[in-house]
């Protein structure tokens, strides 16, 4: 399971639609709705929100708009939990560094137009549920 931190706009197709099944993986365990997955790592910065399945729901609606702008359709409908209010979490600049330095690996060999596209990039914005603070790469992530 990867729930990017990266600004979906950064992901390939590939990493796109993965993102949202897993976030929707994601919103099944933190239900409760699924043996499988119940300790994954990534979901531990999740778990530590006030309410959790809000933050998971705040996730899934941006992988949801990215895939909108590029003309998809993903089913809004699958998100059981959309916050009335905004829900920001604490991302640390390592965890994100980390990441982008992991996703363009991952593109150089998958989708090299878009690792081409993005090259330039130093760090890039975080997912919109993000805040970024300085610091390192997160506990949970398993290098």
């Amino acid at each position: 399971m990867r729930l990017w931190s990266v600004h979906p706009r950064y992901l390939d197709r590939q990493a796109l639609t993965a993102c949202w099944r897993e976030g929707l993986l994601a919103q099944a365990v933190l239900r409760g709705a699924t043996r499988g997955y119940t300790r994954h790592p990534q979901l531990e910065r999740f778990r530590a929100q006030p309410a959790p399945l809000h933050a998971v729901g705040a996730y899934l609606a941006g992988v949801a708009d990215e895939a909108e702008a590029r003309g998809y359709r993903f089913d809004r409908g699958r998100i059981l939990y959309l916050p009335e209010d905004p829900v920001v979490l604490m991302l640390e600049t390592g965890q994100l560094d980390y990441e982008w330095e992991h996703l363009m690996r991952k593109l150089q060999v998958r989708s090299p137009e878009t690792a081409r596209c993005w090259a330039g990039i130093i760090r890039p914005d975080p997912h919109p549920l993000f805040i970024l603070v300085e610091g390192p790469v997160a506990s949970w992530e398993r290098p």
